[in-house]
């Protein structure tokens, strides 16, 4: 399929009102069909039938849980939208911080939270729900590579962190299915450390550089709150 037809196929996979909500859902975070079913009232035989199209088109891709592996993800697929301008990229979001949580506070939270300091002005912070001593060197580097500096024994716990007014976003599904309550955004990213390669901390960098990009269009600052100059 080349670049002409596959804009096709993508605009007409969302030339219909629930897989444009569908997208619309998953633009700033993933969900399970059963959440999307829920949120969006629709029935689960014809939510499979959207998705299908969806996935076909490739514009979603579905990714198994790192925790409960029973349960399946839902997800934009990467660079799925770039060639549209979604109505829902707007800043429709007040937080006083963005929150990135993972389960140590090792690597992905870490990385995310400094990109989102580098992108924008509303502060970031990241924390663990079971936080190790340190920060994973592969992730460090990673960061070093991109210009980001991150600090070897910066790990907190998610209950030393969050407070009123934060968006709380998890970046691993472990953290996901364990907070109550949940996190206002799910990021489904694969666990570098498991791989424990360059090359699984890079792709992971990747896919959370491309999600913070999505995420910073539309959040701004609580009324009433200034940002750090």
């Amino acid at each position: 399929m080349n670049g002409i037809e596959r804009r096709a196929a993508v605009h007409a996979a969302l030339g219909e009102r629930v897989r444009l909500a569908i997208v619309d859902h998953l633009l700033l975070g993933d969900a399970t069909p059963g959440e999307l079913g829920a949120a969006l009232g629709v029935p689960s035989n014809l939510l499979a039938h959207h998705l299908r199209v969806l996935a076909e088109a490739g514009v979603i891709d579905r990714t198994r849980s790192e925790a409960d592996r029973r349960r399946t993800y839902v997800r934009l697929a990467p660079g799925a939208l770039d060639a549209l301008a979604p109505a829902a990229w707007v800043r429709a979001v007040a937080a006083s911080r963005v929150v990135f949580v993972c389960t140590r506070n090792s690597a992905r939270s870490q990385l995310a939270a400094a990109l989102w300091t580098r992108r924008s002005p509303v502060p970031a912070a990241s924390a663990g729900t079971h936080p190790g001593p340190r920060v994973h060197r592969r992730a460090i580097a990673v960061a070093h590579r991109h210009g980001l500096v991150l600090h070897g024994h910066g790990t907190r716990h998610v209950h030393d962190v969050v407070g009123a007014g934060d968006l709380v976003v998890a970046v691993c599904d472990n953290a996901y299915e364990e907070l109550d309550p949940k996190p206002r955004l799910h990021w489904s990213v694969p666990d570098p450390i498991g791989a424990g390669t360059g090359a699984a901390f890079e792709s992971a960098f990747t896919e959370i550089a491309s999600r913070v990009d999505r995420l910073t269009a539309a959040v701004r600052p609580r009324d009433g709150e200034t940002v750090p100059e």
